[in-house]
C-alpha cells in the first residue's frame, strides 16, 4: 500500500485558517436554521422561507421557540417588506441608492434566505461582457467537439435560471450600456436564447435577479428605459437618525472585530457617536443643531465609509496604541475619508474644523488630533 502524501504547506495553512469573510448563509446557518423549523407560513416554490421568514431574518426579531435573530439591516421595516413582496412575483428587483446604504448588503442576505446561496453574483465594471452575463465557452471542448451545451460554460445568472434562484447583478450602472440590456430578454420573457445551438434555457419557478445601483459615484452608465421597466426599484435610503446610524456602525464593527480579532476594546459609543456626527454634518450641509450651514465635500461620507473610518481605528487602537479606541486613532481616518479632493475637500474641511470641532464642548482632543494629521 503506498504511503500517504503528506500535505503541503499551503494546504495546511487553509485548513487551519478560518475564513476571512463567510457567505451570509455560513455566517448566520444557526439563524436561518432556526427560521425554517418555526416556518409555517406558505413558501413561494423554490424558497427555502417563506416572504415572513425572510422578513424576520433581515429585521431580526425573536421567534416563538425563544431564538433571537439578528438584525442585518436596521431602518424602515416597509422597505423590506417591499423587497420581499417584489421577488414573490415575476419581478426583478433594483435595489437603488447612494453609496454606502446597505445595498450589497441587503442583496447577499435576501438571496442568503430564500435561496440559501447568495454566491450566483456577477459584479458590474466597466469591463463586463456580455459573456459575463449569459454564458461563455470552453475554447478546448469547443474546438475539439463543436458548439455544444458541454462546451458551453453557464454564467451565474443561467445557473440562476437552470436551478430556481436567486442571481445578483452588483453595481449595474457600472456595466456598459449595451451590455445592460442583454438582461432586457431574460427579465421579459424568462429565457436566454442560445443562437449557436438553436437552443434556449428556460427559467424555472423561483428565478429571479436583484441588482444594485448608485448614481452618485463617477463612471455611471444610465440604465434605458426598457430595463428600468423590468425592475421594481426599491430606494435604500441613508440612516434617519444619529441615533440609527450609531446602532448601525455599532453592530458592523463589532461584528469586524470579532471576525479580524483585533486586540482592542470594543468602540466607546462616544467615539461612534462623534464620527457619525462629523459624517451626517457635512453630507447634510448643516450642524445638528441647525444653527450653522456647511459646505459639503465632494466624498459620499456613507455609514459604510464611517464603519470603515472606526474599524481602522480599532487597528490602530489595538496594535499600536492601548487598546481603547481614542481620537488619535480614528483623526486619520476621518480627514482620509472626508478629504478626498485635495483642494475643494481641504478647505471644506478646514472651515469645518475650526468653525465646528474647536467650538464643540468635549471635542478638543478630536481637534487636536485633527489638525496634527492635517
Amino acid at each position: 500500500m503506498p504511503p500517504a502524501k503528506s500535505k503541503t504547506k499551503t494546504q495546511k495553512i487553509k485548513s487551519q485558517a478560518s475564513l476571512l469573510r463567510e457567505h451570509a448563509e455560513q455566517q448566520f446557518a444557526e439563524e436561518l436554521e432556526e427560521l425554517a423549523k418555526v416556518d409555517k407560513r406558505q413558501r413561494p416554490l423554490s424558497w427555502n422561507l417563506s416572504p415572513w421568514a425572510v422578513t424576520i431574518y433581515l429585521l431580526g426579531g425573536k421567534l416563538e421557540n425563544g431564538f433571537v435573530v439578528s438584525p442585518k439591516y436596521i431602518g424602515d421595516r416597509r422597505i423590506i417588506e417591499i423587497a420581499v413582496a417584489t421577488l414573490t412575483t415575476d419581478r426583478a428587483l433594483l435595489l437603488l441608492g447612494v453609496p454606502g446604504t446597505a445595498k450589497s448588503w441587503v442583496s447577499e442576505h435576501l438571496a442568503a434566505a430564500i435561496s440559501g446561496d447568495s454566491t450566483l453574483l456577477i459584479q458590474g465594471t466597466a469591463g463586463t461582457s456580455e459573456e459575463a452575463i449569459r454564458y461563455g465557452w470552453n475554447y478546448a471542448r469547443l474546438l475539439a467537439e463543436g458548439p455544444s451545451m458541454n462546451a458551453l460554460v453557464a454564467s451565474p445568472l443561467m445557473r440562476a435560471m437552470q436551478d430556481g434562484t436567486i442571481a445578483r447583478v452588483e453595481e449595474l450602472t457600472r456595466i456598459p450600456a449595451d451590455v445592460q440590456d442583454t438582461l432586457i430578454t431574460i427579465l421579459s420573457e424568462k429565457m436566454l436564447p442560445i443562437p449557436e445551438l438553436g437552443d434556449e434555457v428556460q427559467a424555472i419557478k423561483g428565478f429571479n435577479v436583484i441588482a444594485t445601483a448608485n448614481d452618485r459615484d463617477k463612471g455611471v452608465n444610465e440604465l434605458s428605459s426598457a430595463l428600468k421597466r423590468r425592475f421594481n426599484t426599491v430606494v435604500l435610503p441613508l440612516p434617519k437618525t444619529v441615533e440609527e446610524e450609531v446602532d448601525i456602525v455599532q453592530r458592523r464593527v463589532e461584528s469586524l472585530g470579532r471576525t479580524l480579532e483585533l486586540p482592542a476594546e470594543p468602540p466607546a459609543l462616544e467615539e461612534v457617536r462623534r464620527v457619525v456626527t462629523i459624517f451626517r454634518e457635512l453630507r447634510s450641509g448643516i450642524t445638528e443643531d441647525g444653527k450653522t450651514k456647511l459646505k459639503s465635500p465632494s466624498s459620499t461620507l456613507s455609514t459604510a465609509e464611517a464603519i470603515s473610518v472606526v474599524n481602522s481605528g480599532l487597528a490602530l487602537a489595538g496594535h499600536f496604541g492601548e487598546g481603547r479606541l481614542s481620537a488619535e486613532d480614528i483623526a486619520s481616518g476621518i480627514v482620509g475619508a472626508v478629504v478626498k479632493d485635495p483642494v475643494q475637500d481641504k478647505l471644506v474641511w478646514k472651515e469645518y474644523l475650526e468653525t465646528v470641532v474647536k467650538e464643540r464642548d468635549g471635542w478638543k482632543d478630536l481637534y487636536r488630533a485633527c489638525r496634527e494629521v492635517g
